[in-house]
């Protein structure tokens, strides 16, 4: 058996999140930072991360850093008999950041361990659908379709969710569209950075709340949703005729939207605030909100913006929209 190696990038969302989980559109972009996993020959089945080696003894979860590998095993039908093998993971971007470190991890896992049976997972958008489906039912994780989607494909794409709002319960379910859009920015620098809280947070804990008050049908929800996907689709239009005054605005209505509906936090308000204090044009979430995360500024003026981030953020992280999807040695 050879070793296989495989990767995936994180994400931000520009405009549009979370109407992912509500049949809505999304822009969303890659990050220079990537999850890796790592499947090598071994005695027994062996986890390995940067911090500890365990040789499991149940694939029940325990709660810990490799709960993802265990529903990955689970969720392909692996027992602790029939996977003589070391999965090693590691990862680049900073875990509940609100950059889909979790979600880009798994579908490195799914992917190594597909190879492994020299299976074919069918289309990009099916290891998508299929790694979603891992992580909602096994993990129990409320969450929607861009996290995958962008893990699986990379670059800065428009992805449409429409008539997806029921997360898997429809079984005629389409695929998402996506549509890449780096290719129409060829050596165009996107004004956009990222600045991430330090803080760390459950993503499927802050969406929960919004999900459970959506489907009561409450209008401020309902409306809240509907109105976001419409501003990605609007997007779209800014991001290709390089309008940044326009695609900053309805950045602004997007983060607007979540802080009035409660999805936003204090350190990420702060975020906002700061970066909008110092040039930045628009500001937002770049994935769930809460305790901690991260946020995505559009600026025209870095020299100005970015020293006064850089006093407040923990890290601050350009874009990467060339940056490929899922990549497998």
């Amino acid at each position: 058996m050879r070793t296989i190696r495989c990767s995936a990038p994180g994400r931000a969302g520009i405009v549009g999140n979370p109407s992912d989980m509500y049949g809505g559109t999304v822009i969303s972009c890659a990050v220079p930072l990537r999850a890796r996993c790592t499947l090598e020959p071994a005695a027994r089945l062996t986890f390995q991360s940067r911090e500890r080696l365990l040789a499991p003894d149940t694939l029940t979860l325990q709660g810990d850093e490799f709960d993802v590998c265990r529903v990955a095993l689970q969720g392909l039908g692996f027992t602790l008999e029939n996977a003589p093998f070391m999965l090693r993971i590691e990862s680049d971007i900073p875990m509940q950041s609100g950059l889909a470190g979790s979600s880009a991890l798994l579908t490195t896992i799914v992917a190594c361990l597909l190879r492994y049976r020299e299976a074919q997972w069918g289309t990009t958008h099916q290891i998508a659908e299929q790694v979603r489906r891992i992580e909602a039912q096994l993990l129990q994780v409320a969450c929607g379709y861009q996290d995958f989607y962008m893990a699986a494909f990379g670059g800065l794409n428009l992805m449409d969710f429409r008539d997806k709002e029921l997360l898997g319960k429809d079984p005629t379910e389409p695929l998402a569209c996506v549509e890449p859009l780096h290719g129409y920015l060829s050596g165009v620098a996107l004004p956009m950075w990222l600045a991430t809280t330090g803080g760390r947070r459950l993503s499927g804990t802050v969406h929960a709340n919004l999900r459970a008050r959506w489907e009561s049908g409450e209008q401020a929800v309902v409306e809240g949703m509907r109105r976001i996907g419409r501003l990605a689709r609007e997007a779209k239009t800014a991001l290709l005729n390089r309008d940044w005054k326009q695609l900053a605005h309805l950045m602004n209505e997007n983060y607007a939207i979540i802080r009035e509906l409660g999805g936003s936090g204090e350190a990420l308000d702060q975020l906002v605030q700061i970066a909008l204090q110092h040039g930045a044009l628009g500001a937002k979430l770049a994935g769930a909100g809460g305790a901690g995360g991260t946020v995505i500024f559009l600026t025209l003026h870095p020299e100005r913006t970015l020293p006064s981030m850089r006093e407040v953020a923990e890290k601050l992280i350009p874009l990467a929209p060339n940056a490929p999807g899922l990549q497998i040695d």
